[in-house]
């Protein structure tokens, strides 16, 4: 089984020394992904908004982190998990994305959602009613940035006219596109569109089979090999403010092999560490974060292999 370890932007706050000593040490442990999730402004919270975290809490910009990690590493995986996509610009993220797998040596796979947070959208000037739409073409848009000599994008949302983009990346218009959501539309999504998916919340076996026979179902109709796709499970959901019991959740070593153990029997062939939740149920700094997710990643491979 494999295993990603979800980065901490909190590592922020012993530098950019520390940023870094934390991202060579999750690839010299053993850990097969480095995700890093987005948000680019969270909302305070007033009346009528969503205050699921805290509008202070800290988040590095996901692509220019795993930019700064690409220099520092060498063999990891790089990837979102997951970038909001329909608040950026598809091109730009192409490109982006594009240039990340191009200096990283072909080591990026991209995890993307349409987000939940309407605030957020509006501060960046993007419409949160059309996410899930302009998540779909966007999706069709970066494929043929990355494919095509000659891009030619007539959508709905949006446009490119006999335009060029090059380098492409080594990985080229295979470069993996993994999704996330728990909705019946984000398993269409996936089918569709998407060579994974990325689930944060599938509570027991019953739930992963009604989600993957959906995604499957999904890709078959899509003219696609259901057999193909990936599977990643996250191991816990972020801590909420106030959850003092899921902040705990990473202290218990048995619990977390458990869990592992039970996403493997689900079908997953990958686990996610969220490491922003092993700083919360006490591992206070890079150090001892480090020595955390290495006994982790100890426990969890001799309960899953590799």
């Amino acid at each position: 089984m494999k295993l990603a370890v979800e980065f901490p932007s909190v590592s922020y706050r012993e530098g950019p020394a520390g940023v870094g000593q934390l991202a060579k040490a999750i690839e010299d442990i053993g850990y097969d992904q480095l995700d890093i999730f987005d948000h680019v402004v969270m909302g305070f919270p007033i009346e009528g908004r969503d205050g699921r975290y805290g509008a202070k809490m800290p988040i590095l910009e996901a692509l220019m982190t795993l930019s700064y990690a690409a220099a520092l590493t060498s063999t990891i995986g790089l990837g979102t998990e997951e970038l909001v996509l329909p608040q950026r610009q598809p091109v730009l993220v192409a490109k982006q994305v594009s240039t990340l797998d191009t200096l990283s040596g072909g080591r990026v796979r991209l995890g993307v959602g349409i987000g939940w947070q309407p605030s957020e959208f509006e501060a960046l000037s993007e419409n949160f009613r059309t996410r899930g739409k302009r998540t779909d073409e966007a999706i069709e848009l970066l494929r043929a940035c990355w494919r095509d000599e000659q891009i030619d994008h007539n959508g709905k949302y949006y446009t490119s006219v006999a335009m060029g983009m090059e380098p492409k990346p080594p990985q080229g218009g295979h470069l993996p596109i993994w999704i996330g959501g728990g909705s019946e539309a984000a398993f269409q999504r996936v089918g569709k569109y998407g060579d994974g998916w990325l689930s944060s919340q599938v509570r027991d076996a019953d739930d992963a089979k009604r989600a993957m026979d959906a995604i499957k179902a999904a890709a078959s109709a899509a003219g696609r090999d259901p057999e193909t796709l990936g599977w990643q499970g996250q191991i816990a959901p972020p801590p909420r403010p106030g959850d003092t019991e899921a902040k705990m959740y990473y202290a218990d070593l048995d619990r977390v092999a458990k869990r592992v153990a039970d996403l493997k029997g689900m079908g997953f062939g990958w686990a996610a560490v969220n490491a922003t939740a092993v700083f919360q149920s006490g591992a206070r700094s890079i150090e001892a974060m480090i020595e955390a997710l290495g006994n982790m990643h100890d426990r969890l491979r001799s309960e899953v292999g590799r």
